[in-house]
């Protein structure tokens, strides 16, 4: 039987679930005073999707601070963020303890981001087995294949923006690889790189529809408009360097094997319960109760 891999970027969830309830100043403090409204969120969001999807096995990704190999190569690459929130600090090393408790395996890598975690890990799992990947970051659609599916964080618990590979190749006439030249022309305002001055995502689409890579944009650049020539050839070197920053990196130097033998799962609603009840998630047991 092939088995179902779920892989979740933690961060994601954490964060979501923290400012959906801090807009309204619900922390949900614990007795000891810390609080918990995004473990609260992360919690009920992964028993939803595991209700959901009904894997085999489970991985939580995490980034592992804020420096990582593109920084070496661009200095400002996510350095516009800004810090978090003194209430969100306390919830990042309880959030994966809990995570562990609940027999979940934290995955994550010095000098790499979750994504790139969850892009090896979603290459290597996709050879043999299904693999579903839970994020808010459009970035992990170049990760899709025939057996990569991407539930993109929408609303609410279990609501998402799912892409399949049939609809990746239908809504963008490319293959999801071509997502890391659209992102090169682009660039990420959030992530901080500047692709090219004046390229927004809809001419991006279309030069790689029609050149299908940067390198082969600039072979033909005689043949764009005198406009796009312009900000093309003033942000080459911006426009190379954004294409490297884009790419998520697929051969993180994990242990394939015993980490997918670790990753099995099988939940027990008592065992989930008691942990919920042992760390005051009182709203998460309720809310589980319900859904499993």
């Amino acid at each position: 039987m092939t088995s179902r891999v779920l892989l979740v970027d933690g961060m994601a969830l954490l964060f979501r679930h923290f400012y959906a309830t801090s807009l309204h100043n619900q922390f949900m403090y614990n007795s000891k005073g810390v609080p918990t409204n995004g473990i609260q969120g992360f919690v009920r969001h992964i028993f939803s999707a595991i209700h959901d999807i009904d894997p085999t096995h489970v991985a939580v990704c995490w980034d592992m601070g804020q420096s990582t190999f593109r920084n070496e190569m661009y200095d400002s690459y996510k350095q516009n963020r800004p810090a978090p929130p003194e209430e969100l600090i306390p919830q990042f090393d309880y959030v994966k303890e809990i995570s562990e408790q609940f027999g979940f395996i934290n995955v994550g890598m010095v000098n790499y981001e979750a994504d790139d975690v969850i892009g090896t890990l979603a290459k290597a799992y996709s050879q043999d087995n299904e693999v579903h990947i839970i994020t808010g970051d459009k970035d992990i659609l170049q990760c899709i294949n025939q057996n990569v599916e991407v539930w993109l964080i929408k609303k609410g618990f279990n609501i998402y923006n799912r892409y399949t590979l049939d609809r990746f190749n239908e809504e963008y006439q490319l293959d999801p690889l071509q997502l890391i030249d659209i992102k090169a022309f682009m660039g990420d305002s959030a992530d901080g790189y500047p692709g090219v001055k004046g390229i927004g995502e809809k001419t991006a689409i279309k030069l790689i529809q029609a050149y299908d890579s940067v390198e082969n944009v600039l072979q033909h650049i005689d043949e764009l408009t005198p406009g796009q020539q312009k900000k093309i050839k003033n942000d080459e070197a911006n426009l190379l360097l954004s294409k490297q920053l884009a790419e998520i990196h697929t051969e993180v130097p994990l242990d394939i094997t015993s980490l997918y033998e670790e990753m099995e799962y099988a939940h027990s609603l008592n065992h989930i319960l008691s942990i919920c009840n042992e760390h005051e998630l009182y709203v998460s047991g309720k809310y589980i109760s319900s859904r499993l």
